[in-house]
């Protein structure tokens, strides 16, 4: 008995700290500023940044042009072959997409994607999206990064509430 409620306390401990890695976004119809939240993932030169803060009009869309999403290089080095993915999980529609850093390589209205093919270090590489939220209090998408010369994971988790 004592073996299965150390086992439950420790898998409560993980859970609740991978929930605490998701992180979370607030949506709002008032008067909120946009503002970009890094997300740092263990052992990775990459940072996740996406949009913390934001507003919606009456029709869902957000305003201010969408959300941006993103990636920051932590080191020096230079990592070839980068591409970024954002794929819808849940209620996330996506329209036109203007890229930072890169280019835009596949774009439907559940996935963008940007690509650098030398990703500096200390750079950045994103892209903000007009972005539909088809039900505003429950939406999520996933973040996928992919190239050569790092030793990170390809999924790199879920943003949204």
């Amino acid at each position: 008995m004592r073996t299965s409620a150390a086992v439950l306390a420790t898998a409560g401990a993980l859970t609740a700290a991978q929930l605490g890695l998701a992180g979370s976004a607030s949506a709002a119809t008032g008067s909120a500023a946009p503002k970009a939240a890094p997300r740092a993932v263990a052992g990775c030169p990459i940072d996740i940044v996406y949009t913390s803060r934001f507003q919606i009009n009456r029709n869902g869309w957000v305003t201010n042009g969408g959300l941006y999403f993103g990636i920051k290089n932590k080191s020096r080095s230079t990592i070839k072959n980068v591409t970024f993915t954002v794929t819808n999980v849940k209620n996330v529609r996506f329209g036109r997409a203007l890229p930072k850093g890169g280019k835009v390589t596949h774009k439907t209205s559940k996935t963008v994607s940007v690509f650098d093919k030398t990703f500096k270090g200390k750079a950045k590489l994103g892209f903000k999206v007009n972005t539909h939220l088809l039900n505003t209090r429950s939406y999520k998408v996933k973040f996928a990064v992919h190239g050569t010369g790092w030793n990170c994971a390809v999924n790199q988790g879920t943003w949204g509430a």
